[in-house]
């Protein structure tokens, strides 16, 4: 079960959070949707690769990643999104794009964007299609030690 070993996690580190199970969605703002959820209190987590380097980005499921951005935050060659199949390996105990956004437990760095600090709590994909894990934002800081900057973009007041 994908999400016992976030669960084992939180629990070892004494974590309050909250599961919410829903119907079967892929899309971060369908997933939204079903939660009764706002897609700005949503994390999403997009995997990238900095430099040919696997990483998880988290941003609001409302936003999209700014890859020009966290090029110039990482003072890296080349930031691109990773396709499917470049990740879904890295993740062999949760459904493909359902990852939670901690990074630690897959080796790899983390990236958040400064919006979800607006809140006191975030939401995101628990490793399936069908649950979300709410919990603390200073917890999730605390434990997973994203690096947090400013890293969607939104044009004309449209989100992009």
């Amino acid at each position: 079960m994908p999400l016992s070993k976030l669960r084992e996690f939180l629990d070892s580190h004494q974590i309050k959070y909250l599961v919410i199970s829903h119907s079967l969605a892929y899309t971060a703002q369908g997933v939204a949707a079903l939660a009764h959820v706002s897609g700005k209190k949503l994390a999403k987590t997009v995997i990238v690769k900095i430099d040919g380097v696997l990483a998880m980005v988290v941003v609001p499921a409302s936003l999209h990643v700014d890859l020009e951005l966290l090029k110039n935050l990482t003072g890296a060659q080349t930031v691109e999104l990773a396709s499917e199949r470049e990740f879904k390996d890295a993740f062999p105990d949760c459904e493909t794009g359902a990852m939670p956004p901690f990074g630690n437990l897959y080796d790899m760095c983390v990236y958040a964007d400064e919006r979800l600090a607006e809140y006191e709590e975030i939401t995101f994909s628990a490793g399936t299609h069908r649950e979300l894990v709410r919990m603390a934002w200073k917890d999730m800081v605390r434990l997973v030690s994203p690096t947090i900057s400013v890293l969607t973009y939104q044009h004309m007041g449209v989100v992009a």
